[in-house]
């Protein structure tokens, strides 16, 4: 994802900073912070290269295609510009950057807020003459995505060991945000207008384990620094509650109840990446693929409408024809609502570059390619089955054609769509109850209902 900013006026005396923000959503949370410390600090933020006193790049660093985007974000905005600070997951490869474009102001790594902005006052010191009563930054802070949602970041860094991974070493381990603090955060946000919560983190399903799951204290009560428990507060804004992230630890399952109670969404993104024991193993996960199996069935007895929604990677080192047809078998099983798959990519500085059996590019296309299909059928027929329900759908954008919006099933960017048919005007951010009238693969089409 690659977010470019365009917002926000200020006095023509201030300094204008320019912002290009790769990455995942939790970079993007990232960016969100920096943005507003340095609006806070009287900065303007403008959309263009020319009319900036600097510009901060936030990179993404998980693979090699990532790093080579950055790069070259990079390099636009040193040719556009000239006067650029380099942050993010990529610059605690400080070198690599610096051998490319020695030009950078400054280089930081991810989560050095502080830095980031330090680098900004003195590539472009901050008007003196600023009033932070004068130009105010909403309570909420600076958002980079619509207005109706926006992802709450519960934690940084991860405690897993994953031998195609680089992440520990650019974001560390597991630091979980105070449990009030976040939930301060969401409420701000709920105040705001914002209708969905996406969770994120390295590790949903971890919340709280670096901090041995103590209480915290919001709205005069404690809250235990724990991810049932933080469902459960966040429950109470009454605004969608989307989880991501989330290994599928045992507690997991005491967040289930709470979707069939229809407190939160009932949608999990749990990253599974393989199915053979074997390939788990030598990818560092946990190799329970039985017992995982048995609690899908679980979940979805006691939630029926949950979706899941996870990755995969093909391709990795090591992984035969048997293995990769186990893996097919195993999503014939599962019946998986909402999936992704990436070919295995070695990143410098993993341990998975170290294993033997290097599968060839053109077999890792062929078995990507079987894989989409093969989802691509399951993931048509269990569309079908939602044809004449209703459902409730929140509009993300309206135009000439109609309005496109996302059910319960749908999260922003990387699931499906909702085509929504309507008598009335519609306006983003709108929540509103649907008839299911047609589908396809990957999305729905319906009707409104009422008025």
């Amino acid at each position: 994802m690659r977010v470019s900013i365009r917002q926000v006026t200020q006095h023509m005396s201030s300094p204008k900073v320019g912002f290009v923000s790769l990455g995942c959503p939790k970079a993007l949370v990232d960016s969100e912070r920096i943005l507003t410390q340095l609006r806070m600090e009287g900065y303007q933020i403008v959309p263009d290269y020319d009319n900036a006193d600097v510009v901060v790049v936030n990179t993404c660093g998980f693979i090699d295609s990532a790093k080579a985007e950055s790069l070259d974000a990079i390099g636009e905005a040193i040719a556009e510009n000239g006067r650029v600070i380099v942050t993010g997951c990529m610059g605690v490869e400080e070198s690599v950057i610096r051998a490319v474009h020695p030009s950078v102001l400054a280089v930081t790594g991810p989560q050095q807020y502080e830095q980031v902005v330090r680098a900004v006052h003195e590539a472009a010191p901050p008007n003196a003459s600023h009033d932070p009563f004068l130009d105010l930054v909403p309570p909420q802070g600076i958002k980079l995505t619509p207005r109706h949602y926006a992802y709450l970041k519960i934690s940084e860094g991860c405690n897993h060991r994953c031998s195609f991974c680089i992440i520990p070493s650019m974001r560390g381990d597991l630091v979980s945000r105070p449990v009030g603090d976040v939930l301060d955060e969401a409420q701000r946000l709920a105040k705001a207008g914002v209708k969905e919560l996406l969770v994120i983190s390295q590790d949903t399903s971890a919340y709280g384990v670096d901090v041995k799951y103590r209480s915290g204290f919001w709205n005069g009560r404690p809250v235990k620094t724990r991810m049932a428990e933080l469902c459960s507060a966040l429950s109470e804004l009454d605004i969608w509650v989307r989880l991501h992230y989330v290994y599928p630890y045992p507690h997991v399952d005491e967040v289930i109840p709470l979707m069939a109670e229809g407190k939160i969404l009932p949608y999990l993104d749990i990253p599974f990446q393989h199915a053979s024991p074997r390939i788990l193993k030598a990818m560092k996960r946990p190799a329970f693929e039985d017992k995982t199996m048995a609690r899908i069935h679980r979940w979805r007895e006691q939630c029926p409408d949950i979706t899941l929604r996870s990755t995969f990677i093909v391709g990795f080192p090591g992984e035969t024809e048997s293995e990769f047809q186990y893996l097919l078998d195993w999503m014939s099983e599962a019946q998986l609502d909402r999936v992704g798959c990436f070919q295995y990519s070695p990143v410098e500085g993993a341990p998975a570059n170290a294993l033997e059996g290097a599968v060839p590019d053109e077999v890792k296309q062929e078995r990507w390619d079987r894989f989409m299909a093969h989802q691509q059928a399951i993931s048509t027929e269990r569309l079908a089955k939602r044809v004449g329900r209703e459902i409730d759908v929140l509009i993300d954008e309206v135009d000439e054609d109609g309005a496109v919006g996302r059910s319960s099933a749908d999260a922003p960017e990387i699931d499906g769509s909702v085509f929504v048919e309507s008598d009335t005007p519609l306006k983003p951010g709108d929540l509103i109850r649907a008839r299911v009238t047609d589908s396809d693969e990957y999305d729905l089409w319906a009707e409104k209902i009422g008025s």
